[in-house]
Formats: structure tokens, sequence, C-alpha cells
């Protein structure tokens, strides 16, 4: 059995989907986060970033979303949730899901948390600001892409549109939010339609309200 560890609509967020679409026998152990649960040293000994998620099997503790969700993709090959290596689109996924974590999801923790990346109070809000900006105009390509698509890569849904679906919703607040993009919020709808990301999104508390 695999073991998240998570907090509602955090990194977990993606990896709990993930887990739900391919039917893993799993279990959910809250980091509670207001009392910064991933500092402690418990949590630590698990995780030493004292990041939120980790992910726990019998001999193995492994943390960082994307990895997480590689490695259950490796784990049960037949959810075909990650193209065959050989498979044209396998390029494509590597593509897109460096492209989330490696660059939209950086963005948004600068839009996020702008404090802490600046040791002057009062431009926080400018970097958050500027974030939002840089961030739009990346949704703006993703939308571009998805013209005529049901999913990000191929024809099929993959990891990248648990984590496209997570960072979407972070943006909910944006002056343009994604689901202000018409092949984006298409997508989106359609993908909140999912079992998997109800079923989730019930677990989570998180509302569907917005995607219907």
């Amino acid at each position: 059995m695999y073991k998240l560890f998570y907090y509602p609509r955090n990194a977990s967020w993606a990896p709990h989907m993930l887990l739900e679409e391919i039917g893993a026998d799993y279990e959910l152990v809250l980091v509670d986060r207001k009392s910064e649960e991933q500092k402690s040293n418990d949590y630590l000994k698990l995780n030493p970033t004292g990041r939120i998620p980790t992910l726990v099997t019998d001999d193995l503790v492994i943390f960082e979303s994307a990895a997480i969700c590689v490695h259950l993709c490796d784990e049960h090959p037949h959810s075909n949730m990650i193209p065959n290596i050989g498979d044209k689109y396998r390029p494509e996924f590597y593509q897109w899901l460096f492209y989330l974590t490696s660059t939209i999801q950086p963005e948004m923790m600068l839009y996020i948390y702008p404090h802490k990346h600046t040791s002057c109070i009062n431009t926080a809000e400018s970097i958050s600001r500027t974030q939002e900006d840089r961030v739009t105009e990346m949704f703006k390509l993703i939308d571009s892409q998805l013209e005529n698509k049901t999913f990000l890569v191929g024809n099929q849904l993959s990891v990248c549109d648990f984590f496209l679906f997570m960072l979407s919703y972070w943006a909910s607040g944006f002056k343009k939010p994604p689901l202000s993009f018409e092949h984006l919020a298409r997508y989106l709808k359609e993908l909140a339609k999912r079992p998997s990301v109800k079923h989730v999104c019930d677990i989570e508390g998180t509302s569907l309200d917005a995607y219907r």
C-alpha cells in the first residue's frame, strides 16, 4: 500500500489524483501546514526538504510531486498514464511535464509566496503582480496548444493533465484566470467531470462549482 503525506490543494494534489485514477491502494496522511508539521523532526526524517508531498511504500521514501507521479506510472504501466518508451508522444510528455513542474510551478510559487523572495516588505506585492502577468502568458501558450485537443499530450489522459489542473486551480484568483481562456476552460471543465478528480476534490474539500 502507498502512503501519501499530503495537504489539501498543495503539490500533493496531482499525485493524489493520479493514485485515484490508477486505482491504487493508498492511505492518506495529513501533514498540517497550519502548524508547520512539515518542518517537524518526524517529518524531516522522511523528507529532509520539509515540503509536501512524500510517498512511502514498504522500503521506499520519495519526495517531489513529479518524481512521485513518474514512479507511480512505472509501477503501474498498464494505467497508460505516461506514453510508452518508443511512443511518438513520449518526448512530448517529458516536454510538458518539465514545463509544468520546472517552469510554471516555480513561477507560481513566486506569485503565491512573494514575501519569501525579498527582504523588503514593500516589494512583495510588486513581485506578485509581476508573476501573475508572467504566468498568465504561460497559460496563454497552453491555451493555444489545447485547441482541438482533449488532453495535453497525444490523445489520452496523462500525468501532465493532473499537473495542469492543479496549477490552473492555483491561478483561479488571477485577473485573467485559466477559466477565462477558451480552450483551456473547455479542457479543465472536462477534467473536472472525471470520477477520480471529483472524488479527490470531495476528500480534500475542494469545490468544483466554477468548473460546471
